[in-house]
């Protein structure tokens, strides 16, 4: 039997709203997922879900009516709100009327070997988590192994890095450690590290191979790589400007040189 939801002090409301903060991810384990895709993306990818919330009113996709109850048949609980209450609860306006609390998948950088991580992408304290999404997301479209999220940064489970990622976040690997940490673990495992970088002493186009198993490294939005992290890179790659903006966005950056590695490997 579906439960109705029609206070907006409810635990499960009150939850759903702290979850937007940081903190709350953090102690709680817990994070938002919103919309139809993505949601369907976590049930299919075998997420960790603990219950959906969506209002009947809103919810026009018939996916989306079958997923809720395909999920409440198996035993998940879901949750019903009036629209007035579901548009309080979600980031975007008009929104499609479904979403979930799912729990947080920790990945230990030492569980990843060349066997299950052959080649992927290395950020160092990214700040924005729209470009981490994104990257998550070509990371995918290329067939690359996964994500290293170093020296901290934006949280992986914020609201915009999930709806950018478009899914990608519940099929591949991401994992957090300290620079120190990777760089002895890339050494440890063979990896060629393929730092970005506008200092870099080769363009992108010319580089006729990349040799497996590798990590490509880029630093920071603001900072890019610091001379220490450069020199644990075999090969520094820039990409050419031959405009006046002295760079790209970081997502944008990763997107060419991914597609680069794919193509040259």
């Amino acid at each position: 039997m579906t439960t109705v939801l029609t206070s907006p002090s409810n635990p499960k409301l009150k939850q759903i709203r702290a979850l937007r903060q940081r903190k709350q991810r953090e102690a709680s384990g817990l994070f938002l997922v919103e919309g139809i895709h993505h949601v369907g993306e976590a049930v299919a990818a075998g997420a960790e879900v603990e219950y959906l919330c969506y209002a009947p009113d809103l919810l026009e996709s018939h996916f989306a009516r079958e997923l809720v109850e395909s999920q409440s048949a198996l035993g998940l609980p879901c949750y019903a709100t009036t629209p007035q209450i579901f548009e309080s609860l979600a980031e975007k306006d008009n929104p499609p009327g479904i979403l979930a609390v799912v729990r947080q998948k920790r990945v230990m950088l030492a569980r990843l070997t060349p066997d299950n991580f052959a080649w992927g992408v290395a950020l160092v304290a990214p700040q924005d988590p729209g470009n981490v999404g994104t990257i998550l997301r070509t990371i995918d479209a290329v067939g690359a192994s996964g994500l290293l999220l170093l020296e901290n940064g934006v949280d992986l489970y914020h609201p915009g890095a999930v709806r950018a990622s478009m899914g990608a976040l519940f099929w591949l690997p991401v994992a957090a450690a300290p620079f120190v940490e990777f760089a002895h673990w890339a050494r440890q495992h063979g990896y060629h590290l393929y730092g970005a970088s506008a200092r870099g002493s080769v363009d992108y186009g010319s580089v006729t191979g990349y040799q497996r198993p590798m990590i490509l490294l880029l630093g920071s939005e603001q900072k890019g790589l610091t001379a220490e992290q450069a020199a644990e890179c075999e090969r520094l790659i820039r990409l050419p400007m031959h405009g006046r903006v002295s760079s790209l966005n970081l997502a944008v950056a990763a997107g060419v040189l991914l597609y680069a590695v794919a193509s040259k490997q």
